[in-house]
């Protein structure tokens, strides 16, 4: 019995140790690819992506009210009638089963 629990105790400790020295080369290897990583980033960085062209908020933006521009709604309603066109749906029956706003 005796014998049975110094091998137990040897299995656990090797064990314990394995683990230990697979934490520590992965916490070394991890600190290793960002070093490695930021001196790479220093001398290769990154291309700036072109700035878009500013488009015109001041038909996007919202009504101070709380409704939605003008521009937005005939952007939305363009976009519907053409998913209906080309999807075969009247346009009849679904704005019937739409509910309708009373504001």
């Amino acid at each position: 019995m005796n014998n049975m629990q110094q091998e137990f105790l040897e299995a656990g400790t090797l064990m314990l140790v394995g683990m230990v020295v697979v934490f520590a080369f992965l916490g070394l290897l991890i600190l290793f690819v960002n070093l490695v990583l930021a001196k790479l980033a220093v001398r290769f960085p990154d291309p700036v992506a072109p700035s878009r062209a500013p488009s015109n908020k001041k038909n996007n933006k919202k009504a101070d009210d709380g409704t939605a521009s003008p521009a937005i709604v005939a952007a939305i309603s363009g976009a519907v009638n053409r998913y209906r066109a080309q999807h075969g749906q009247s346009s009849a029956s679904a704005d019937n089963s739409l509910p309708q706003n009373k504001n």
